[in-house]
């Protein structure tokens, strides 16, 4: 897992990218003012799991890495060059598109079974005022 918080141009936004059994989700979680490093942990601490649990986007497939022993130097260099690489991966932008559309398709559904429950309901209503009508309970 990994958090990689940066600047947008107008918030401090913290990415958090997830390997779990070779599937990539990534998650976006918006600080607004630039975060001090007590609210970062306060973060991480507190609501990084809600924010994790509470996506089910699938994830993307990703080759998952072996963990062999690195060279010091080499390790040196990888942070060195993360560090300096301050954006989010393509394949983390990948994974946060696809829980979007997820997402647009799950309020979609709903609002169709809201509007489909207010359209009988509304039927409901307009058959009892007809047949109270026709019975002479205006």
């Amino acid at each position: 897992m990994s958090l990689t918080i940066y600047h947008d141009g107008q918030f401090w936004v913290g990415i958090i990218e997830v390997v779990e059994g070779g599937k990539l989700k990534a998650f976006r979680y918006v600080f607004g003012t630039e975060p001090k490093d007590a609210e970062i942990l306060d973060f991480i601490y507190d609501r990084l799991l809600e924010v994790i649990n509470q996506s089910v986007h699938a994830g993307i497939d990703v080759k998952i890495k072996s963990n062999k022993k690195v060279n010091p130097k080499r390790l040196q260099r990888q942070v060195a060059k993360e560090r300096n690489n301050v954006g989010i991966s393509t394949k983390a932008q990948e994974a946060m598109k696809q829980a979007y559309e997820e997402k647009k398709k799950s309020r979609k559904k709903k609002a169709k079974r809201y509007r489909e429950e207010l359209k009988e309901q509304k039927y409901s209503i307009k058959k009892q005022k007809a047949k109270a009508k026709h019975k002479g309970k205006s």
